[in-house]
């Protein structure tokens, strides 16, 4: 069973601001002569990375409402120029909606199980609930009716 984190999504106020935003990191490292990598940095090691990695995803909550979703492909453990330990959460860069849900503001990020996650939004899923804008999702998510 697979292990997830859930963390705040610092900026973004949409998913389509999440998107744009990893587009065009991409593109910068691209135009720097990179390979091109999704990844979130933060301060600490998952204590259970192994059952994240490979298996797991970064469930992100947007502006109070839990939205969206990336698969955490590998959790590299780095030291920065400060001398500070510090991990890349990499990450597939497609984001996946889920049914969205509201939730409280948090720091750092929570484990989230498998049992707990909200769905993937899809036509299969969801039906018409996936291509329905977000901003409704996101009030219908709050008055509990998704």
């Amino acid at each position: 069973m697979a292990l997830h984190l859930l963390k705040l999504a610092v900026g973004p106020s949409s998913v389509a601001d999440l998107e744009a935003h990893i587009a065009r990191r991409r593109a910068e490292m691209v135009g720097l002569g990179q390979t091109p990598r999704t990844f979130h940095t933060t301060r600490m090691v998952p204590k259970r990375a192994r059952e994240i990695a490979g298996k797991g995803s970064i469930y992100w909550v947007i502006k109070g409402t839990l939205l969206c979703r990336q698969a955490i492909t590998a959790i590299e453990p780095f030291t920065g120029t400060d001398g500070i330990g510090r991990c890349h959460l990499v990450l597939d860069p497609e984001v996946k909606p889920v049914t969205p849900r509201p939730c409280r503001p948090f720091q750092g990020w929570r484990y989230l199980t498998q049992r707990d996650a909200p769905r993937d939004l899809d036509h299969a899923a969801a039906g018409d609930l996936a291509e329905m804008p977000e901003t409704l999702r996101r009030e219908l998510a709050a008055l509990g009716l998704i």
